[in-house]
């Protein structure tokens, strides 16, 4: 396994310096942040970001994410161009030597949450879920970090109107084009394309969300009979349901082969469908962390992997839950797990 670490780029108070010091991440994991969604992906923007990653003495073989645009999603307006568009990017994210692509197909809003900085009886902050507080708020006047920023709250409305009228079928088959398009391209360039689980796993604001549970992981893989067609399996993501068993999924596709990305965090869940993030270690969340890397380490995982988010502790000021001091906690917490999991094989 590679152990990564997302980086935001050069406006990320978190130095690719203070990474290279955690002492088992090899790589970053990071993406070109100002070019607007649904553009390509110049191959200077590229060889620029991986010059300066590789300047520090750490890789960048991952790219998360290339954000697909609203018109693929709801297969409308320029959503062909838009899709020769990702097609091109892949083509250039392969010839600067990316090895893997994660991506999600999220409707509007990308991971939700209705607070990004819930004090935990240890005094750190955390994201949180809270269903009541989620049914409250207004999603065309929500922005959390990390969201496309440019809608107006007129498009925001809009947007949501059309998915509610696409629902889920459609947005199945909105996806099943996009796939049959992007994965012969993948494929002709060796890059895996990781698809991102929906966070959280279920429909939000009235809302279709399909990439949430073992059913529809299954059918997902069946739309295209290819191995660069995989998963970045967040533990985190689905993990907030016990509805969604961690380590046997990652028993599953891990034994295909069609897990490409490990994202690797513990969450608590709460009563009625809310949860907060917590510390990596297993005691602190409800995830057993040490199964679920055992599942990796039996299946023979030798992907990339890289701790979720994290705490904000010890008074630090960062992205929320991309701080330093907890994903560097996590990483250490991850990589003893691997070692003495490895060591007893």
């Amino acid at each position: 396994m590679k152990m990564t670490f997302r980086w935001y780029g050069c406006e990320d108070p978190v130095t690719l310096q203070a990474i290279k010091q955690i002492p088992n991440v090899t790589g970053v994991v990071s993406a070109i942040y100002d070019i607007p969604v649904g553009e390509v992906w110049p191959i200077e923007r590229i060889e620029k970001l991986k010059e300066i990653i590789n300047r520090s003495g750490l890789e960048l073989e991952v790219i998360e994410s290339v954000p697909v645009h609203e018109d693929i999603k709801l297969k409308r307006n320029d959503y062909q161009r838009y899709i020769d568009n990702y097609k091109q990017t892949i083509k250039n994210l392969s010839k600067c030597g990316i090895k893997c692509i994660c991506y999600n197909f999220m409707p509007v809003f990308d991971w939700t949450r209705s607070s990004i900085n819930h004090q935990l009886s240890d005094g750190s902050q955390t994201l949180a879920y809270y269903q009541n507080e989620v049914d409250q708020l207004d999603p065309t006047k929500l922005s959390l970090p990390g969201w496309d920023s440019s809608y107006s709250v007129e498009q925001v409305t809009e947007l949501i109107e059309a998915y509610k009228e696409l629902g889920e079928e459609g947005l199945w088959d909105n996806l099943k084009y996009f796939i049959n398009e992007i994965i012969p391209i993948a494929s002709e360039c060796d890059i895996n394309m990781a698809i991102h689980p929906d966070d959280p796993p279920w429909s939000i604001f009235g809302i279709p969300r399909i990439i949430t549970n073992e059913e529809n992981l299954d059918r997902f893989l069946a739309l295209y009979d290819d191995t660069h067609h995989g998963l970045a399996l967040c533990s985190g993501s689905l993990g907030c349901t016990l509805l969604n068993d961690i380590p046997y999924l990652i028993r599953k596709y891990g034994a295909k082969k069609r897990i490409h990305f490990a994202h690797v965090r513990n969450v608590k869940i709460l009563e009625d469908g809310s949860f907060e993030e917590s510390a990596h270690y297993s005691s602190c969340g409800s995830l057993d962390m040490v199964d679920i890397i055992r599942a990796y380490v039996e299946t023979g995982f030798k992907g990339y992997i890289r701790p979720d988010h994290g705490r904000a502790i010890w008074g630090e000021i960062a992205k929320p839950g991309y701080g330093l001091y907890d994903r560097a906690l996590g990483a250490m917490y991850l990589g003893g797990i691997i070692d003495a999991l490895e060591d007893n094989k």
